[in-house]
């Protein structure tokens, strides 16, 4: 990715961020037919707090994260990220969670992905841009 598309890239995000925690999510708040929470995870390299805004689907008292990337040959940074840590905290609106990620496989992730299409069609057209099979991170609350 050419380096200016990276900036614009993060600071849409940074703007994305900030307007849904000012606003409880009613700013931001949806996308591509998904609700939208803010992720932060830690850094795998940095240590530091970093937040993504991110489509998820609910299943259950889970919550499902697509790592897409766009359909991109490498995970996004937040994958990678929940990999090396898989304990983050969500915003989903005004409402704060810890939670734990762990990777969908098998059976529950063709599941999960049948869900995913159904509700965001666009998520088959990353997938077909790619050769890597798309991940599919379930967030299960802490108690």
């Amino acid at each position: 990715m050419h380096p200016i598309f990276r900036v614009l890239r993060n600071a849409a995000t940074t703007a994305h961020a900030a307007l849904y925690r000012a606003t409880g999510g009613r700013v931001g708040g949806s996308m591509i037919g998904l609700g939208v929470l803010l992720l932060t995870t830690t850094g795998s390299k940095s240590g530091q707090p970093r937040t993504t805004p991110l489509g998820f689907l609910r299943d259950g008292e889970t919550y499902v994260l697509v790592a897409s990337n766009g359909g991109a040959a490498q995970h996004p940074a937040w994958y990678v990220n929940l990999r090396h840590q898989p304990r983050a905290r969500i915003q989903l609106r005004d409402q704060t969670i810890e939670v734990t990620a762990e990777t969908a496989t098998g059976e529950r992730r063709a599941a999960l992905w049948t869900k995913v299409v159904a509700d965001a069609p666009g998520y088959q057209v990353y997938a077909r841009r790619t050769a890597r099979e798309i991940p599919l991170v379930v967030l299960t609350p802490v108690a």
